[in-house]
């Protein structure tokens, strides 16, 4: 098998004319497809722009994805939330102390019905070829890794209509204690507004094609990651869900993180008739020898990985994470896709 399709994440909605240029230099990099990283700013001021942009990377040759990126900072990425500014009574709260977080409870209605709408319009409206799920998450205390692979010290979400959803569900009140219970509540009610938003998407459109990227971690007996998405079998046997895709692993972990990863990521798709898809870390960070982007490349290949995606394009150059050799990062990531996408010519 081989790699069928090459992705990077953009960011630039504002003018058409300056996204085809860069969309120019994705082709000359090897890309089939961009994944437009479309914030809760962009709904509200550049809206009107985005089928524009669209329809240029189609003319292109181009497949499009939208990501709703950072929305209600439940799916990953370092934008603000408009969601979280005017909602202040619908975030997530720490199960220990309280405290309300800066995180939307993405099961309380309103979140819910606002991740709904703005997913659906941009359905109706954009042309795109469909959507990209981009690291959904329950808040994440830095602590709650446990070497031993137990509960931590903190979790998310213990807000009144969380409590009140497992109230009923189970007959009992909400502990503060994580047990198993509440980890599969938890798991349970963040795959359902990802299905049913997905679910309403493909009634629009069966056509819509629907990526899920879940954090790369091993939960294993030594590090535990609640996050809500861990149970890679519940999300890659969703029927709503075409492409099973793991986040970038840092480039300085140990290459046989990258070698489980990948072949967990590849089991779990093929289980359930899905695509598989791994990334390489494209800004911020960058490897000690540019030559490992090539041995990582050449091992998604060699583990049987569908589509390989860079976060970001052109190595994040002009922001606070751009690599330090952006551009040559850039390039370097390019090279490797172009020989691999050459592969199925």
């Amino acid at each position: 098998m081989s790699i069928t399709r090459t992705a990077v994440s953009y960011y630039n909605l504002g003018y058409v004319e300056h996204a085809e240029a860069d969309f120019r230099e994705m082709l000359d990099h090897g890309c089939t497809t961009v994944i437009l990283a479309v914030t809760e700013f962009d709904f509200d001021f550049w809206r009107p722009n985005i089928p524009r942009i669209v329809e240029a990377a189609h003319r292109l040759g181009l497949q499009v994805l939208i990501d709703p990126w950072g929305i209600g900072k439940f799916f990953g990425g370092e934008q603000v939330s408009k969601f979280l500014q005017d909602n202040t009574g619908n975030r997530q709260v720490s199960a220990l102390t309280g405290e309300a977080l800066p995180y939307a409870c993405f099961n309380t209605p309103s979140f819910r019905d606002y991740f709904a709408r703005f997913c659906l319009t941009l359905a109706r409206e954009a042309g795109a070829d469909g959507f990209f799920w981009d690291e959904p998450h329950y808040a994440f205390p830095k602590s709650y890794a446990s070497i031993t692979g137990g509960a931590g010290e903190d979790w998310t979400c213990r807000c009144p209509v969380c409590m009140g959803k497992f109230r009923e569900h189970y007959g009992y009140e909400m502990p503060k204690v994580m047990n198993d219970d509440v980890k599969r509540f938890r798991r349970r009610e963040a795959l359902f507004i990802l299905e049913d938003t997905s679910r309403r998407i493909k009634e629009l459109d069966p056509a819509q094609e629907i990526t899920c990227c879940v954090h790369a971690t091993l939960n294993s007996y030594y590090v535990t990651e609640h996050r809500g998405y861990d149970d890679w079998d519940e999300v890659a046997a969703s029927p709503y869900f075409d492409v099973f895709s793991t986040t970038i692993v840092a480039w300085n972990l140990p290459r046989g993180f990258f070698e489980e990863i990948t072949r967990r990521t590849v089991a779990a798709a093929r289980k359930y008739g899905k695509q598989s898809e791994r990334w390489l870390m494209g800004y911020y960070r960058q490897p000690e020898d540019f030559a490992e982007i090539d041995r990582t490349v050449e091992l998604y290949e060699s583990l049987g990985v569908d589509r390989l995606g860079t976060w970001t394009y052109r190595g994040g150059y002009g922001t606070v994470l751009a690599a330090p050799d952006a551009l040559k990062l850039w390039d370097r990531i390019g090279e490797n896709y172009k020989r691999v996408i050459g592969k199925g010519k």
